[in-house]
């Protein structure tokens, strides 16, 4: 019997043409990647990338949603049994852990979910969430919006990274308040965590006065602690 010889490159497929892609965007930002770029990485000819995909713009808004695809949403489960608070805290958390490990692509998600099934599901999570405990529709649509800003605000760079590893760059005549600026970057994991820890917290307590004020008619819907 004649067995047909096993092809030597895996065969192409979407999955391998979006985790390519998302290792060059990784690597070397949105810029570097082309049909021609990802067709050299996969070893195969550019017009069979457009067997799966029509464009390069196509192929990073899948990139993209494949991200969003990793955010975590089992908080807002109906039957999950976080208040909403803890909701937005928890998801929050699960949000920028996603996007600071693709920073180069964030500008990309900043934009918003368009057309991208993953990226819909999310803010269809969020507003769901939000109405059911108890927000008026345009505020569970300003809360998803504050959310995404102050999201992908914290993951488009480092506070500490911005800072160099110079004593002698701040000089105390110049800077008398930046004596310990160069310690900054060497700590910067603990600085930009403890920072948006501290605008998450001050953004939700923000949040919980406006829900306490917030008029009840029928059932009260569940408060937050």
């Amino acid at each position: 019997m004649c067995r047909m010889a096993r092809p030597r490159k895996p065969l192409l497929s979407t999955d391998r043409i979006v985790a390519t892609a998302a290792a060059l965007v990784d690597a070397e930002g949105l810029d570097a990647v082309s049909t021609r770029r990802l067709a050299a990485e996969l070893g195969v000819s550019g017009p069979s990338l457009y067997n799966h995909f029509r464009t390069k713009d196509e192929i990073l808004e899948a990139v993209a949603d494949a991200v969003s695809a990793t955010i975590d949403l089992s908080m807002f489960d109906e039957d999950d049994g976080r208040d909403w608070r803890t909701a937005l805290h928890d998801w929050a958390v699960s949000y920028r852990a996603a996007l600071t490990d693709h920073p180069r692509l964030v500008p990309l998600l900043a934009h918003g979910p368009g057309r991208r099934p993953a990226g819909l599901r999310v803010a269809d999570a969020v507003f769901g969430a939000m109405v059911r405990a108890g927000w008026p529709p345009a505020q569970a649509t300003s809360i998803g919006a504050l959310m995404r800003y102050f999201v992908t605000g914290s993951a488009l760079g480092s506070f500490a990274r911005g800072f160099v590893d110079d004593e002698a760059a701040y000089d105390p005549a110049d800077y008398p308040h930046l004596g310990q600026a160069h310690l900054l970057a060497e700590r910067q994991r603990q600085v930009d965590e403890g920072a948006f820890e501290t605008g998450l917290a001050a953004l939700l307590d923000g949040l919980a006065l406006r829900y306490a004020a917030l008029p009840r008619t029928g059932s009260p819907a569940p408060s937050a602690p």
